[in-house]
Parts: structure tokens; C-alpha cells; sequence
């Protein structure tokens, strides 16, 4: 028995020192957690889905041993009875840079930008940082956890914001108690990116976004060549990269477009990105659904504009009138497409709006059980820790909160905040709830008194039928402290209250008055009318808000339903043909499934459109060969070469000039790079569908085209002294660039059709398509030197200069043009903005067509670009050019120059139904565009405008007037500030990263 005993003391001896810490502490008595804990009698939401009332939950050493109805409660467990609570999961944030100190930006010195990396032994860019970890930067941030766990989270997925890969996160829990290495549940825990540059560096690629997705696909490139042993030098960034590349991959898009964008360069790698979102997904939510991504949602929606000054309210878009009306309820819409989401307190002000905008979203149409999902099994499923995280199964970690019921109504206290069994209180469970209505008693009068705020800080209103009093209120440790002003506003005299209130419903106290005598008080709160509850349920119910529908764009002139195509005949029509018939005089023109179909007199056509086209004039649509309108970007001037991006990645839909060229009849245009480099960005050839994603308004199997640029703008002159670095900075520097990139291009070539292995660079890939003549060049040039050098370089590489845009020294050397087969796109009337068109004259354009160069007129600019008919016109002022011809110009001809006259350009029975009716004749001032129609479909109708434009006044009055509504609420509103879009051109550099 003896020896039994001593083998039992031993055993219990060894098994606590196995328990033991091997480490000091000196921080004082810590929490144990080794005991059973048992929380009995609560409703506990095991998950969004499984619920249990009056339930037990048993934690031990930091996780969930058991809960359910039926718990066996160990005989040493403690216990503690939550009756009338509920408990919930704790919350789990999935993006975040908790705990990793903001990066510094790098010294900036404008004199002297930088091109090269400055890392040596990593990738050529220095923004490509998948080499880093947060975990080697992370230092847990006690003030930001305490704000984060009174939000309601427990756990928290970190990374460091810098860069455009940024590397691994860190997965840690919020306890209040512990180490770095106590609260690790995961050291490497996803691949974070961004579309914005590292701050702690200056080199200057990509200093546009369309760079960014440029060399976000060439990292991939990369890598892949990298992990198959062809590169040599060792490139710690790539080996991070493929790495890393089993790890889930989270990217900060912050807007619609963004998920659109990086999903298709996801696609191209077999990459599944989890995007973090912008929060107006609902405006594209079918095509956001389509990418098959989860989602990571910030829940900051816009506040109210303070519209009280009616001349800055009218500077509000409705764009933005219309996203704070719509935004909360993204979250119901995504859930309604069944996208799987999750909540981020990311761009939020203060973590603490998180509940307050969640109920918000729910009162806009969020299911509850949707929004707890969204916090706690959904992040768990991204981040991969199911089993672990986000419910409070059998050997979850017990990560819970304690509430006083309902978390998503308005009154719920937070009391507690478990984390890894560690306690953190918030509110003290024995907290009187004071909130609600009151009638108050004082001294004989009769005073209605409201309480309401935040637990932990109340606020108060006081008021009579005939005054409302400014008031004060603390409450503590059930004392209450309240104090008011009196009737007499011409003194400051205060009434003053104090009582320990044991009865939240009635509860009476001291009341100090302003001459010095002591009296009583009774507060008693009202109780509702009735005790139906459903009746209670119905009369509490707040007013569904009136949420605007979305329309296609989701802006002013946005359409409510996307225009369908029609069979439409056009009777009676002028019809300029731009065909060898000429112009058709009481012409008819059927358009059937989107095609010119018939062209005649006479004409019928069952189930058609008829319009009487009496007096009008028919002619194709205008096509824009030099455009900047519709992107986000213009420049890539990172380097001075960038054929590796295109204008198709950062295509804005909505922006209002494609409307505006509507209704100037413009059908499609050419979107090209600027000319900040000598070799600029690859071009999109679009059609102006306005209401259609990026995606469609493209041009299917579009001709490829990329811009070229001469003169002032490559060579810097023009940039200010703090460019003087970059090569080139001469016109002899710009042609050795041209030499140089195209014998580099050449080998490339030949190297791949070799059939060896080569390293894919896009860059070359577009250039050798140039040599390869699959891809056409459209050069900004003016002066008639540089115009000869480069036709000169591309016969010394056998291929041909596609178009010369601007090309104001065009008349000077047209015989030459003829000769290499180039055409020339040019400015109607240009001339003497800068130092290199000073000879540019009005007869230009004549001139060339004349010499037998193929003539396009241009707009290079979004104010000109509805008013090209116009621009057409002058032509036959100033060089005597017949209508026919000049029509042509900005018709015809661009079509010829960008390689899509078979479709579009002239009326033409089986070319695509790209048509503009015309009040008057086209090339007239007084012309209007009335309709233009697109691939059969209208999208700009003149009469619908105006309808528009009467629905976009009323629209706007009302939603200012729900704006001073929110105002008078007490609804947080912010000021006005107004916003212009810039418009681009040629020599705009954003340097926007």
C-alpha cells in the first residue's frame, strides 16, 4: 500500500513539473486555464446554424471540451451560471496589419527618381516582396487588441502592408494574457498583395496600375522559370514566391473593377485570389459572382454629405449620392448570389463602427445568420482553420463572447470576450442596463427623460412638452449620477441627481436643486402598450429603408435595364454610304441581329422599329483612331519601354465621357498609352456600349496595336529638372532606343522559334509580334525629322509604321509616307501649343490625302473627341476636300488605320450595325445625334436623354432630402468636397502608386 501511495505521489509529482513552465515569469499571477470551466444555462451558438438553449459550454486548457444540452460537468469543474445570456464565437479578422509597425516611407529626392532595385541577391523589383513575413516584424499591440476584442474578435490574421506582393501573414490570437509565441496559431498564413507600391522604396516601376498587372503577370512568368532550374543567380523573392504559392492568396482589390482585373491574371496562373473588397460589388454582382472568389468585405459605408448649402449640394454626383444610399445593403446582395464573404473591420475608423454598420446592413436586408457567418465560419473556411476557429465545437479553441442577447440589436451588452480560455471583460455581468424611456419626477414636475448611447457610455435626454434641457449622465457601480439645467436659461443653474439603483425599472433617488434644498426623485421607465409580442415585434419594427435601384452604369445617365439589341428600319433616310454608291438620297436602312441587313427603297420588315428618317441623315459611327477617355491610366513612364502593359487592363466603364461621345455620335475609338517613353503601352480598341463591364466593350478578336511616341515628351524636356536621368534624354537617344529593343527583339524571336527553351518576357513577346508584323504601331510624332528616322528603323527591321498620330509635319514628307505605306491620324487645326508644332498648319490633313495617304482626324482629348464631325468639317474649309471625303475622315479612314473596316466605317449590308442618325447634315454645326446605335443596339437615343435627364433632377432632389434627413437623425454627415475627374491626355503621368 505504501509503495502504491509513493508510486501515486511520484506519478501526480512528475505530472506537474511535465505541466510546469520551463521559463521564469515576472509579470505577476496569470490566469490559469487548467481547470474545467463551465458556462450553464446559456443560448449558445455552437455555429450561425446550431443553436442550443439553456446549454452548457466546457472549456479546458484553452478549448472546447464539450457543449450541447446534455453536458456531463466535471466533479473540479468551475461553474459559472450565464442564465439569460448568450454565447457566441468569438470573431476572427481576416485582414489586418495588427501588430506589425506602419512602414516608413523612403527618402524622396525628385532630382534623382530611381530605376533600379536597391535589394541585391532578390528580384529586379523592388515592390515584389514575398520574402518577407509578418511574423519577423510582429510585436503584439496590447491597445489595439483591447479595441479589437471589445469589437468582438478573438483572433486575428496580420500582414504587412508594403509592396506589391507583400508576403506572409501571421495568424494570432487577441489574448490578453501571454506571449508572441503563446498567441501564434499559424507563422506563415497566406500570400498578401496590393495594387500599390512598397513606401520603402523609390524605384519608379510601375508608377501606373496597368504596370502593376504588367508585372504582377511577369513575377508568375518568373517563377515558373525559376522553379524549372533556368535561372541561374539565386533570387530569394522567387524562391519566397513559389514557396509560398501553396499558401491562400489575398488580394487587396478595393473596388469591382479590381476583382474583375486581377481575377483574369489569376486565371492565366491557375491562381484563386480571395479578394479584399471595395464594398460596391452589388453594381456588378453577376460578373463578381463569375470569378468564383471569395471575398473579404469592409463594412465602412459612406456617411450622409451635409447638403444644407444647396450650391455645394449640387456638386455631388449621384454616383455618390447613390453608393451611400445603396452600399449597406452590398452585403444582403452578396448573399443573395450566394457569394461566400467575410467581414473586416479594414478602412474602418474605429474598430468599435463594426457592429454599429453591421446592424445597418441588416437593416438593410442581412440576414443575421449571414452576418455571424461572415464573422466567425467563414474566415475560419478561408484562412483554412475550420477545425479550429470560428465555432464552438469539440476541440475548437475557446474563443467566445458572453452577451446579454441578441449581438446584432441595438441594446446588447458585451460582457465578456474569452480567448484561448483567457477572460477579457468588457462590461461586468451584474451591469444595469438604465437604456429606455423614462417618465421623471422632481419636485413636482413632470419630465421625460431618455437614456440611451453605449453601455459604458450613456447619454441622456431631458425635456418637457414645452423645453428640452441639457443634461449630463455617469453611471458606475449602480450609482447614478445625473445632472440638468433648469428652466431658467439666463443663469447656469443645474438640477442635480443621485440614486443606487437596484431596479432598472424604477428607481428614485436625491435631487439637489439650484437654491440648496433636497428633495426626491422617481424615475419610471415606460413599458410598452401592448404584451403581444408579435404585435410589440411589429410596432418596434424599424422603416425599410428605400434603397434606389442599381442602373447600368450605376451613375447619372446609367440605364435601368441594359439596352437590347432590335430589328430596327430606318425610312426615308440621306444615307452617306461611304461605299461606292456615295450618299443615298429617301434611302432605307434595315438593321437585323446587330447587322446592316438590307439597303434600299421600299424596304419592310416584320416585328422591326420604324423610324421615319424624312429629312435626316444616315452615316456609319464615328471611330476615335487617338482617345484617352474610359481608362484609369494613361502612362506607364516607369521606364523607357513598357510594351508589356495595355490599356485593356484598366478600362473604366463608367466613365461619362463614352456617354458624352455617344450622344457626338462616336461608336468606338482607340484607347492608346501616352507618350511618356519612346516605347509605350500596347492600345484597346473599344466600342462605347455604355452600361457594359470593361470586358465587353472590347472589340472581339481585336487587331493588336501599341503606341510609339517621338520628340519632347520621351526625351523629358518637358518633365522639369528632376527627370534629366532616364535614357534617352535626346532624339538621337530615341532612335538608339528603337535600334537597340528591336535587335533584343529579333534574338528573342528567334530564340523561340529555335524550339530551346526561353525565359517568356512580355515585353519582347509584344515586340517580336511588331516584327513578326502581328501587332501595328501608332506613333505620336510631329516633326518631320523623327518621322523619317523611324520608318527608317522599321524597314531596317522589315516591317512597316502602322499610323503617325498628331504627325502636324505630316504634309512635309507625304510622299515618303505613301512610299512606306504609313498613315497619318491628325489634328484638324492644331498648331503652336509647344515648341515642336510650330509649323503644323490647317491644311494638313488635305494635303496628305491628297499625296494618297491614308487621313484620320483625332481627338486626343475628351472634349473634342463628341465634336469630331465638326473637326471633319474644317477640312473642307481650309483644303477644299469634298463632304464624302472629309466623312471619311473620321469614319472610314480610322477604321482602315486600326484594321476593322470590314466591320464598321461605312453602311454596308453584313457589316456590323454601328449607325448614327443625324438631325441635320453631319458635317453641319447644327447637326445633333438623335440616335446611335452600336452592333444594332441603341445607346444613345436623343428623347431618352432628355427623359434622363428630368429623372436624374428629380432623383438627385431626392436623395438630398433623405441626406438632411439623416442630418436631423443625428446621423454623422461629412462635408462636401468637389471632385473632378482629370481628364487625360497624351503627357498626363500619374505617378499614382
Amino acid at each position: 500500500m505504501k509503495k502504491t501511495l509513493a508510486f501515486l505521489g511520484l506519478l501526480l509529482c512528475s505530472q506537474w513539473i511535465i505541466a510546469q513552465e520551463y521559463f521564469p515569469k515576472n509579470d505577476g499571477v496569470k490566469t490559469n486555464t487548467s481547470n474545467y470551466t463551465a458556462f450553464t444555462n446559456a443560448k449558445i451558438y455552437i455555429t450561425p446554424n446550431q443553436i442550443i438553449n439553456n446549454g452548457t459550454l466546457l472549456i479546458k486548457d484553452g478549448k472546447v471540451v464539450s457543449s450541447g444540452s446534455n453536458i456531463t460537468i466535471p466533479k473540479n469543474a468551475i461553474t459559472i451560471d450565464v442564465s439569460g445570456k448568450t454565447i457566441y464565437p468569438s470573431f476572427i479578422e481576416t485582414y489586418s496589419d495588427f501588430g506589425i509597425k506602419p512602414v516608413e516611407n523612403a527618402s524622396s529626392d525628385r532630382r534623382s527618381p530611381q530605376y533600379d532595385a536597391s535589394r541585391e541577391g532578390y528580384y529586379w523589383n523592388d515592390h515584389i516582396r514575398p520574402d518577407q513575413n509578418a511574423i519577423d516584424f510582429f510585436q503584439f499591440d496590447s491597445n489595439k487588441a483591447e479595441k479589437l476584442r471589445k469589437a468582438g474578435f478573438g483572433v486575428v490574421n496580420s500582414h504587412i502592408d508594403d509592396g506589391i506582393i507583400q508576403g506572409t501573414g501571421v495568424l494570432v490570437t487577441l489574448a490578453s494574457e501571454g506571449s508572441n509565441a503563446t498567441r501564434l496559431l499559424d507563422k506563415k498564413l497566406g500570400q498578401f498583395y496590393s495594387t500599390s507600391k512598397s513606401k520603402t522604396s523609390r524605384q519608379m516601376y510601375p508608377t501606373s496600375l496597368m504596370g502593376t498587372m504588367a508585372l504582377l503577370r511577369q513575377v508568375n512568368l518568373d517563377a515558373d522559370w525559376y522553379a524549372k532550374g533556368n535561372i541561374k543567380e539565386k533570387d530569394l523573392a522567387l524562391e519566397a514566391f513559389n514557396a509560398n504559392r501553396n499558401q491562400i492568396q489575398i488580394l487587396n482589390a478595393s473596388s469591382k473593377e479590381n476583382i474583375l482585373r486581377f481575377d483574369k491574371i489569376g486565371d492565366q496562373f491557375n491562381t484563386q485570389y480571395i479578394f479584399v473588397a471595395g464594398g460596391d460589388e452589388y453594381e456588378w454582382i453577376t460578373d463578381v459572382k463569375a470569378t468564383n472568389a471569395q471575398l473579404i468585405v469592409p463594412i465602412n459605408f459612406p456617411d450622409a454629405y451635409d447638403m444644407e448649402d444647396p450650391l455645394m449640394a449640387s456638386s455631388v454626383s449621384l454616383a455618390d449620392l447613390k453608393a451611400w444610399n445603396q452600399s449597406p445593403a452590398n452585403p444582403k446582395i452578396l448573399a443573395e448570389h450566394n457569394i461566400t464573404f467575410a467581414f473586416t473591420t479594414h478602412d474602418l475608423k474605429e474598430e468599435k463602427d463594426l457592429l454599429s454598420n453591421l446592424k445597418k446592413a441588416i437593416e438593410y436586408g442581412l440576414d443575421k445568420t449571414k452576418a455571424l457567418e461572415a464573422l466567425t465560419t467563414i474566415p475560419a473556411q478561408i484562412l483554412g482553420k475550420s477545425t479550429q476557429l470560428g465555432h464552438l465545437k469539440s476541440g475548437a479553441y475557446a474563443n467566445f463572447l458572453i452577451t446579454s442577447g441578441d449581438i446584432f440589436e441595438n441594446n446588447t451588452v458585451l460582457y465578456q470576450n474569452w480567448v484561448t480560455g483567457i477572460k477579457d471583460e468588457i462590461n461586468p455581468m451584474n451591469t444595469k442596463d438604465l437604456r429606455g424611456d423614462y417618465t421623471l419626477q422632481i419636485d413636482n414636475t413632470d419630465y421625460q427623460l431618455t437614456i440611451n448611447g453605449e453601455i459604458e457610455k450613456l447619454k441622456s435626454k431631458i425635456k418637457t412638452e414645452d423645453n428640452e434641457f441639457g443634461s449630463s449622465i455617469a453611471f458606475k457601480d449602480d450609482w447614478l449620477q445625473l445632472t440638468l439645467t433648469t428652466k431658467d436659461t439666463t443663469k447656469q443653474e443645474f438640477i442635480r441627481l443621485i440614486s443606487h439603483v437596484k431596479n432598472t425599472k424604477k428607481f428614485s433617488g436625491k435631487a439637489y436643486l439650484p437654491n440648496g434644498k433636497e428633495t426626491t426623485f422617481i424615475a419610471s421607465k415606460k413599458e410598452d402598450a401592448t404584451n403581444d409580442k408579435k404585435e410589440k415585434d411589429k410596432n418596434n419594427k424599424t422603416e425599410q429603408p428605400n434603397i434606389y435601384p442599381v442602373t447600368y452604369p450605376n451613375t447619372a445617365f446609367g440605364y435601368e435595364s441594359l439596352p437590347q439589341q432590335e430589328t430596327i428600319l430606318f425610312k426615308n433616310a440621306t444615307v452617306w454610304t461611304n461605299e461606292a454608291d456615295g450618299i443615298l438620297e429617301q434611302t432605307d436602312v434595315l438593321i437585323k441581329n446587330g447587322k446592316i441587313s438590307k439597303i434600299g427603297k421600299n424596304l419592310s420588315a416584320s416585328n422591326a422599329t420604324v423610324v421615319d428618317a424624312t429629312g435626316k441623315h444616315l452615316t456609319s459611327g464615328i471611330i476615335d483612331e487617338h482617345s484617352h477617355i474610359a481608362t484609369e491610366s494613361v502612362n506607364e513612364a516607369g521606364q523607357n519601354s513598357t510594351a508589356e502593359v495595355t490599356i485593356e487592363d484598366v478600362i473604366d466603364a463608367e466613365d461619362i465621357n463614352i456617354y458624352r461621345n455617344l450622344s457626338g455620335g462616336v461608336t468606338s475609338i482607340q484607347i492608346l498609352h501616352g507618350s511618356a517613353n519612346p516605347i509605350g503601352g500596347r492600345s484597346a480598341i473599344i466600342k462605347l456600349k455604355w452600361g457594359e463591364t470593361p470586358e465587353n466593350l472590347i472589340y472581339t478578336n481585336t487587331p493588336k496595336f501599341i503606341k510609339f511616341a517621338l520628340g519632347e515628351n520621351v526625351k523629358q524636356s518637358n518633365w522639369g529638372d528632376y527627370s534629366k536621368n532616364r535614357f534617352p534624354q535626346t532624339r538621337m537617344g530615341v532612335e538608339q532606343v528603337y535600334v537597340d529593343y528591336f535587335q533584343r527583339a529579333k534574338e528573342y524571336d528567334a530564340l523561340k522559334k529555335s524550339g530551346k527553351p526561353y525565359r517568356k518576357d512580355i515585353e519582347l513577346e509584344t515586340l517580336a509580334e511588331i516584327l513578326n508584323k502581328e501587332r501595328f504601331i501608332s506613333c505620336h510624332s510631329y516633326v518631320q525629322s523623327e518621322i523619317n528616322m523611324l520608318m527608317k528603323v522599321a524597314e531596317q527591321f522589315n516591317f512597316n509604321i502602322n499610323t503617325f498620330t498628331h504627325i502636324l509635319e505630316g504634309y512635309k514628307v507625304a510622299d515618303k509616307m505613301v512610299k512606306h505605306g504609313v498613315g497619318g491620324s491628325t489634328f484638324s487645326d492644331w498648331w503652336a501649343y509647344k515648341y515642336e508644332v510650330n509649323d503644323a498648319i490647317p491644311f494638313n490633313a488635305p494635303i496628305m490625302h491628297n499625296a494618297g495617304v491614308t487621313v484620320a482626324i483625332n481627338s486626343d482629348d475628351a472634349e473634342m473627341s463628341r465634336r469630331l464631325n465638326q473637326e471633319a468639317a474644317k477640312s473642307v474649309k481650309y483644303g477644299d476636300i469634298s463632304e464624302e471625303d472629309a466623312w471619311k475622315f473620321v469614319t472610314l479612314n480610322p477604321a482602315k488605320l486600326l484594321h476593322i473596316d470590314d466591320r464598321v466605317g461605312s453602311i454596308k449590308v453584313g457589316k456590323d450595325a454601328d449607325v448614327v442618325l443625324w438631325s441635320d447634315h453631319p458635317l453641319s454645326i447644327y447637326a445633333k445625334a438623335e440616335k446611335t446605335i452600336i452592333d444594332g443596339t441603341v445607346y444613345f437615343d436623343i428623347e431618352k436623354d432628355k427623359a434622363m435627364r428630368n429623372a436624374l433632377k428629380t432623383q438627385k432632389s431626392e436623395l438630398t432630402n433623405l441626406m438632411l434627413q439623416a442630418k436631423n437623425k443625428g446621423l454623422k454627415t461629412k462635408p462636401i468636397e468637389k471632385k473632378e475627374k482629370e481628364q487625360l491626355h497624351c503627357d498626363s503621368v500619374e505617378h499614382q502608386l
